[in-house]
């Protein structure tokens, strides 16, 4: 895969892993993130560029944009993965928190997306891919302000694919589920199911760039579920949520356990 790739929110988890993925694969990755000793760490690790980067401001983004392309040549795909998930009940969200999840699950994407196609689009060529979730679909109790997040990310994810789409660039949407991170932190899986590591949803993304689609859903057997699950009943629907235990795990959490992803996403 000879493609030079930037990579937001990189410096841990899925970003990194996907990395390292896509960098197994003969690409040049260039990865940012708005800690910048934990990017510097990761790069190194990798032995690639990582530059610091607020998803969240023009300038930052266009400067990091600007930097990777001068050092490993033109981008032929920006990866949007940068993201915060607040959980717990919706009447204790704060102002703040809503602000800030907003601004960087949404707002640093559509930003990110519009940055790479102003370089994509006179070429005819280059693919956006946009880290959604499958909370974008799937509605669970105290998740309420990242659901509705990640519901945006794929509304504008789609709304871009279907504008650009005969101009040669491609626009494409990653929904993973569950996934062994610092998100989920303090939380359990879901009754009899097993949760993803960022592995596999990098895994997803190299296939993702090497055969662009709309959309792909982490793990796909998922993706067939959530397609079914929308000609069932509300009923239904809430009596799946219970029996798999969905109505009460981002409301009966470990606090403590959370601590320190919470004081991360809030410090920036």
């Amino acid at each position: 895969m000879s493609k030079v790739i930037a990579i937001t929110g990189a410096a841990r988890g899925i970003g990194l892993a996907t990395a390292r993925a896509l960098q197994a694969k003969g690409a040049t990755v260039v990865i940012g993130d708005i800690d910048e000793t934990a990017v510097k760490e990761a790069a190194g690790s990798l032995g690639v560029t990582g530059l610091t980067v607020d998803v969240t401001s023009r300038e930052s983004f266009t400067a990091f944009l600007d930097a990777a392309e001068e050092s490993a040549g033109r981008l032929d795909v920006v990866i949007n993965n940068a993201g915060i998930m607040p959980i717990g009940p919706v009447t204790g969200e704060t102002d703040a928190d809503a602000r800030r999840c907003i601004d960087i699950n949404v707002h640093g994407v559509m930003l990110g997306t519009k940055l790479a196609l102003d370089r994509m689009l006179p070429r005819g060529a280059g693919h956006v891919v946009n880290i959604a979730s499958v909370a974008g679909v799937m509605f669970t109790p105290g998740l309420a302000l990242y659901n509705a997040s990640k519901a945006a990310v794929l509304a504008f994810t789609e709304a871009a694919r279907l504008e650009v789409q005969d101009r040669g660039v491609h626009v494409s949407a990653l929904l993973p589920t569950f996934t062994n991170t610092d998100l989920v932190a303090g939380t359990s899986s879901p009754k009899g199911q097993k949760n993803c590591e960022p592995e596999d949803i990098a895994a997803a993304v190299v296939e993702l760039i090497g055969r662009p689609r709309p959309q792909v859903v982490v793990p796909k057997k998922l993706g067939r579920q959530l397609r079914l699950s929308a000609l069932f009943s509300d009923r239904a629907k809430q009596a799946v949520s219970r029996r798999l235990g969905l109505d009460k795990i981002f409301l009966e959490y470990d606090p403590d356990a959370r601590k320190a992803y919470d004081s991360r996403i809030r410090s920036g």
